[in-house]
């Protein structure tokens, strides 16, 4: 992979725009001071209401999700499969919500492109949405760019056949659960918190990661493990002026090269997921972000910020994917050391897809003939729901209440 990068063509033979203007064998930046979604779309009375209307619809259907999660909670002392169950339709509710709220505030294009190892598994359905053909069980890693990673790739789930957008499950610090109602909600929901202290994380980690890698018994005798889709951020944290400058600090310290557009990973949290689920899930599926517009140097949480995305009208302009995936059985698992270096390597190669996407504002073309005919070599869509009503899903059960 690595190789592959480093012998493509120059910046200036891709003929597609991108964040900056190509011409030639001369990259222009963008106007210093400008936003790279362009100018404010909204005037300050507008963006009042923006606000109001958002912040409405997030803490309306969060209540509704979240008393719904309430009224199935009695079920853990009754049937654990059933409440398992029932909570995966309230966290479906989520996906549900993060995807409209997403469309109707803060609309953008999601270009996802992907090496061999996925080529088939992502294709273009006729009504213009995306639709993935991922596992029901894998693990997802990303780098992190911005606080809404996350809802992102939360999106995935739900645009994945079959629907996995109620089987996420997100390693996150512990300081998110303290959020009113959508702390406690992910609780329900069996999130792991993280409070960065692996004596403290080790056995919280053990006890949720046993739950996931559970066999199940029919009552024909099949046995079979529950969907799951474990995300984790290996860098820790989003990428910032000061988390840059701890990740500079950490790879002089362990005497390993610097990455430029990326945070270093570290190993130990994801290191453990492996290997206490290794045997249940057979592949890492790997997704390289990039938001447009962010220059080179620059950090994209300073960009889109929650006020320039959802009042402003600024969001992104696009949001792009490329997808790789690893076989667990391939990774060097018995020995940590050993996988430390592996991972390093391949944030090395995120590196390398961040610094083709920066010069040039794409990350390769996907190879598979199945996946670009008709798009060269990339898919576009849009984060949106099915249907223009199917958030109204998320109040059945308090209105059969």
């Amino acid at each position: 992979m690595a190789t592959e990068l480093r012998h493509r063509a120059p910046a200036q033979t891709v003929d597609v725009p991108g964040p900056e203007i190509l011409t030639g064998a001369k990259t222009i930046q963008p106007v210093v001071g400008s936003h790279p979604s362009g100018k404010e779309k909204h005037g300050w009375l507008v963006q009042i209401l923006r606000g109001l209307s958002a912040l409405m619809f997030l803490l309306t259907c969060s209540t509704a999700i979240h008393l719904t999660q309430l009224i199935g909670a009695p079920l853990y002392w009754v049937n654990r499969d059933l409440y398992d169950g029932y909570m995966t339709l309230t966290k479906q509710s989520f996906g549900l919500l993060i995807a409209t709220l997403t469309h109707w505030w803060s609309p953008t294009t999601i270009r996802i492109s992907g090496d061999a190892s996925v080529a088939d598994q992502i294709r273009k359905r006729k009504d213009g949405r995306v639709e993935f053909t991922f596992p029901e069980r894998l693990i997802m890693i990303a780098n992190h760019q911005i606080y809404t990673d996350w809802l992102y790739l939360w999106w995935v789930g739900y645009a994945n056949s079959p629907g996995m957008h109620g089987y996420l499950y997100i390693i996150l610090k512990e300081s998110l659960k303290y959020i009113p109602i959508l702390g406690p909600g992910m609780m329900f929901y069996g999130f792991i918190f993280m409070s960065r202290k692996m004596a403290v994380d080790q056995p919280r980690m053990a006890h949720r990661l046993g739950k996931l890698k559970t066999v199940h018994t029919t009552p024909s005798g099949t046995k079979y493990l529950d969907p799951m889709w474990l995300l984790l951020f290996p860098e820790g944290t989003n990428a910032s002026r000061n988390g840059k400058i701890k990740s500079t600090k950490w790879a002089e310290k362990i005497g390993v090269k610097d990455t430029e557009h990326v945070l270093l990973p570290r190993s130990t949290g994801i290191y453990f997921c492996l290997t206490e689920l290794k045997g249940t899930v057979e592949y890492i599926y790997d997704c390289t972000v990039a938001y447009e517009g962010v220059p080179r140097g620059e950090f994209g949480e300073e960009l889109f910020t929650l006020s320039s995305t959802y009042l402003r009208g600024q969001p992104p302009k696009s949001v792009n994917f490329y997808w790789r995936r690893f076989r667990v059985a391939d990774i060097p698992l018995e020995d940590q050391e050993k996988f430390d270096v592996w991972l390093r390597e391949r944030w090395y190669e995120k590196d390398e897809l961040m610094e083709q996407y920066i010069t040039t504002g794409r990350f390769p073309p996907s190879p598979s003939d199945a996946v670009t005919k008709g798009h060269p070599g990339f898919l576009e869509t849009e984060v949106r729901p099915r249907h223009r009503f199917e958030f109204l899903q998320i109040f059945v059960v308090l209105g059969v209440v």
